[in-house]
């Protein structure tokens, strides 16, 4: 099994990260006054992690105040190849989160929907016809209590 290619963070990436888990729009300048690095410099490092895929700079949108106020984990279980299966739920747009998993299910995968009947419609046409899928178990989410992006970090 090949290993993922891992990065160590120093102390100054892990400032790094928890700034912009903070702000991703700080300033260069401001960053580098807060970690003790200039800007330039900072910069570079700012680069680096994202150039080494250890960061991302993205906007985090709540599905809630968009108009996708149900959200659900689907527990999949598979016949045949996992990861054929996965793919083509990773195709479906409202599938935020698609992991193969050790367990009770083959895959979990995470979505995000108008409603209720647009729940039921993807799980129905789009999930259950997907050749594999042997059952689906829909755990709908009724509160959100927490959700942080922090890894690595501590």
């Amino acid at each position: 099994m090949n290993e993922p290619d891992q990065h160590e963070l120093d102390d100054l990436d892990k400032s790094i990260v928890r700034a912009m888990q903070r702000d991703g729009r700080l300033p260069y300048s401001q960053l580098g006054a807060e970690i003790g690095l200039s800007e330039s410099a900072t910069r570079q490092r700012v680069n680096r992690l994202t150039e080494r895929g250890v960061m991302q700079i993205v906007a985090v949108t709540d599905p809630a105040k968009i108009g996708l106020p149900v959200q659900a984990m689907l527990g999949i279980n598979v016949d045949g190849d996992i990861s054929v299966v996965a793919d083509a739920l990773a195709a479906v747009e409202q599938f935020e989160y698609v992991v193969v998993a050790a367990g009770r299910f083959d895959i979990l995968a995470e979505i995000v929907c108008s409603d209720s009947d647009d729940l039921l419609r993807i799980v129905n046409n789009r999930v259950r016809s997907i050749p594999g899928v042997r059952g689906t178990e829909i755990l709908t989410y009724l509160k959100l209590v927490k959700q942080t992006y922090n890894w690595g970090t501590g």
